[in-house]
């Protein structure tokens, strides 16, 4: 797939976002509040997994007092819900391998929700291991070119601070990283005031599967319903689209 392909896909996924701005907020809400508890801290300079989250909130837009808010939230309501981390694998149409990844306060609210829209789809959950050797957890920052960006510049800059891996397109650059190294790295990145479009740890295919038009649709619908359900925070797949 062209860097051009690509980067429109990426604009395409970034408008659909900024439609669908109260269910991100929600989404990233919780994990502010999970990064509080898990961190045991308010303070970001204390809790490295909290300044992670503000900063994935911040690449897509969230309001500081939004941020501000759930982080209090968390702090000062010791009734607070409490939400616990589950990974869930399997197949969804066409064959792709998915990996979705949830927050949830009711384990088979959850477990339902996710298998019936799998299943609903032509999908299939599986059990824990069933696609996820075929992924590897990496730090991800995509960096959008901008006028006067100095890449040669820039690749020595992120290799020097934990980068793995640098991939120039036409319109932007993607950094890779080891998960233990991803703070550091992005920390330093946006040091440099670069135009930062997303900045996470995500779960990376080492395989693609390749799509067709059709096949990509009803895919892309399947992926619509995942990201409709609450107690869904993300999904890493393997559909080259």
């Amino acid at each position: 797939m062209s860097g051009h392909s690509k980067w429109a896909n990426i604009k395409r996924k970034k408008e659909s976002t900024d439609a669908k701005k109260a269910n991100i907020f929600s989404k990233l809400g919780k994990e502010l509040t999970v990064a509080v508890k898990m961190g045991g801290s308010a303070d970001p300079n204390i809790n490295s997994k909290l300044k992670d989250v503000i900063a994935k909130a911040k690449a897509q837009n969230m309001p500081n007092d939004n941020i501000n808010r759930c982080i209090q939230k968390a702090v000062g309501d010791s009734n607070a819900t409490n939400y616990e981390e589950i990974t869930y694998e399997g197949f969804g149409p066409c064959g792709v391998s998915v990996i979705v990844e949830a927050m949830t306060d009711n384990k088979n609210r959850a477990a339902a929700d996710i298998r019936f829209i799998f299943t609903k789809s032509g999908g299939s959950l599986g059990q824990t291991g069933s696609v996820g050797y075929m992924f590897n957890k990496k730090g991800y920052i995509l960096i959008e070119k901008t006028e006067g960006l100095d890449e040669d510049t820039l690749m020595m800059e992120a290799l020097d601070n934990g980068a793995e891996d640098f991939v120039s397109e036409d319109e932007y650059i993607e950094i890779y990283s080891a998960p233990e190294d991803f703070s550091k790295l992005r920390e330093h990145l946006e040091s440099l005031h670069l135009s930062i479009l997303e900045a996470d740890v995500r779960q990376i295919a080492t395989i693609k599967k390749e799509l067709n038009e059709e096949e990509e649709e009803k895919f892309q619908r399947f992926l619509d319903k995942l990201d409709d359900c609450d107690d869904v925070q993300n999904v890493w797949h393997n559909a080259d689209i």
